[in-house]
């Protein structure tokens, strides 16, 4: 069922992919299948209904998951991963404030048990800017300031360890004109 929702997916039929997961998830259920697994079919409806626009939905499973994955391993990549998701959709939700804890809590973490260069700590340390850039009732300019400088640290990282072309780097030039946007117009 898996490969059929993942299929499903690739090829932007979230709708039909949501119905194979939200099938799997039930049978999971009926047959006992580990709390692991279940956690990973879990993490697959979230970035369905993520990819659907469901954003209220994908923050209460990803909350889910993540607590549940910090339960049952707190410092393993797949807690770690749970936490990069649910701060993604916590600035998706404009629950900023929530994210930055999130994130301040958990990159420590990853740096130590994943390094400097994996994608998970990568990611945080994307999202951790996001949080401040995206935030426009409350960051103020010296905030900016730093997730711009942030940004621009990780930029050359994302450029050493991908290569320019590399979508992810985009993501980061994009993030830093947006902050430049936010510095030369909000103030």
């Amino acid at each position: 069922m898996t490969l059929l929702a993942n299929g499903l997916s690739a090829v932007d039929h979230h709708e039909d992919s949501l119905h194979v997961q939200e099938a799997e998830l039930s049978m999971r259920r009926r047959v006992g299948a580990s709390e692991g697994y279940m956690l990973i079919v879990q993490g697959n409806l979230a970035n369905t209904y993520e990819a659907l626009g469901q954003l209220e939905r994908t923050l209460a499973l990803r909350r889910e998951v993540y607590t549940k994955q910090r339960v049952l391993s707190p410092e393993h990549p797949r807690a770690l991963m749970s936490a990069l998701n649910l701060a993604n959709s916590l600035i998706d939700n404009e629950h900023f404030a929530e994210a930055r804890t999130l994130i301040n809590e958990t990159l420590p973490i990853a740096r130590r048990i994943c390094g400097d260069a994996h994608d998970t700590t990568l990611g945080l340390r994307f999202l951790l800017p996001r949080s401040i850039i995206l935030n426009l009732d409350i960051s103020t300019q010296e905030d900016l300031r730093g997730a711009k400088e942030e940004l621009e640290d990780l930029l050359r990282t994302t450029r050493r360890i991908f290569g320019n072309s590399h979508p992810r780097v985009q993501l980061v030039r994009d993030l830093i004109g947006a902050a430049n946007h936010r510095l030369s117009n909000d103030f």
